[in-house]
């Protein structure tokens, strides 16, 4: 569980390494919440309504159940609140393969374009899960191994 809050600890803090661990722990927590917030918002939806009404005669959006609203309402705070960590776990992570942070900007930027975002989505998915370099490197000390950290440098 430590791993899997350790982005929103260090909610702003762009500098240094991530490991993998804490990247994909991190990942893991976000696809929890989701995947409850949306549970619970589907449970709410009148689903048997729709499918019940005569097609010819549906005038208008289905209505939402209290729960579905409150749901969404908490799917977006999530959204907004986990914002920031998971661009600064990214780019720490980037870090880790020793590569800048501004390659996240220029791959997002890239997947706007219809066919060479799935290639910079593929190539985003190879950097964040290829290890980290071993030992110190121009963002900070290897996270894995602490012992090896250079002291009084």
């Amino acid at each position: 569980m430590d791993w899997m809050v350790l982005p929103l600890r260090r909610y702003v803090d762009f500098d240094g390494r991530s490991r993998r661990k804490e990247f994909w722990m991190f990942s893991l927590l976000n696809l929890i919440v989701w995947a409850a917030l949306i549970g619970i918002g589907f449970s709410g939806f009148p689903l048997a309504e729709i499918m019940s009404e005569d097609p010819g005669t549906f005038a208008g959006a289905p209505k939402m159940s209290t729960l579905t609203i409150i749901s969404l309402i908490l799917l977006g705070l999530w959204a907004l609140a986990t914002l920031v960590p998971s661009v600064a776990v990214t780019v720490r992570r980037l870090h880790d393969r020793n590569i800048s942070g501004w390659w996240y900007l220029g791959l997002i930027v890239l997947s706007l374009i219809p066919v060479v975002g799935f290639v910079a989505a593929i190539a985003m998915l190879v950097l964040v899960l290829l290890p980290g370099t071993p030992g110190p490197n121009q963002y900070g000390d290897d996270p894995r191994n602490r012992s090896k950290a250079r002291a009084f440098v």
